[in-house]
């Protein structure tokens, strides 16, 4: 925990709805000896000292606390304003599964880079644009994605306009020492033998 900001932390890991260009559960794809889920949640762990999933219990209570979605099928704006409402933390990461490049050492930098800043989103910017699966959200923002949900519009990006947003640009990663790689994200059998290579 970061002395300067003693704020509550808590991290989300998205497992990822129907996975249906991949064929088969991200979540539990292996990938350098764990699954997906394993090791995201080694990594986010190391980073906040509370951690849950955001999926169906039937398939990932036995790896920890998961909360279920509050509107269904709705892609992963719903995992995060279900996260939200089940949250009692300052500042909560919203993680995907898919992403086996992320490390502690990067969810440490969003994370104080969010403890500094008002803003309700703390996202970083990768050369492929806005990564909101990898970004730490303050609980007001549950109040917009529910908003959103209802109306039934499920892109999170859109919803930034209506909060304050602290970017996290991509010279401002680089200095820091992350690269646009860290964001990679596995969607296809082809991304997983990218990844491996």
């Amino acid at each position: 925990m970061n002395q300067q900001h003693p704020l509550s932390r808590m991290g989300f890991i998205l497992t990822g709805g129907k996975s249906s260009r991949m064929g088969s559960d991200k979540a539990f794809l292996a990938f350098e000896g764990r699954s997906l889920l394993e090791r995201a949640l080694g990594v986010a762990g190391e980073a906040c000292a509370q951690l849950a999933m955001v999926g169906d219990p039937a398939k990932f209570a036995a790896f920890g606390t998961v909360v279920p979605d509050v509107y269904p099928g709705c892609g992963p704006l719903a995992g995060i304003h279900a996260a939200l409402l089940h949250s009692s933390a300052e500042l909560n990461l919203m993680l995907a599964v898919d992403m086996p490049f992320i490390s502690t050492k990067l969810l440490d930098f969003l994370f104080n880079a969010a403890g500094e800043s008002q803003a309700i989103v703390t996202v970083p910017r990768a050369a492929r644009g806005l990564q909101p699966l990898c970004a730490v959200y303050r609980r007001p923002f549950a109040a917009t994605a529910e908003e959103a949900l209802r109306a039934g519009k499920y892109k999170i990006d859109t919803l930034f306009s209506r909060v304050a947003v602290r970017v996290i640009d991509e010279s401002e990663l680089e200095r820091a020492g992350f690269s646009e790689q860290s964001f990679f994200n596995v969607n296809t059998p082809e991304d997983l033998r990218t990844a491996k290579k």
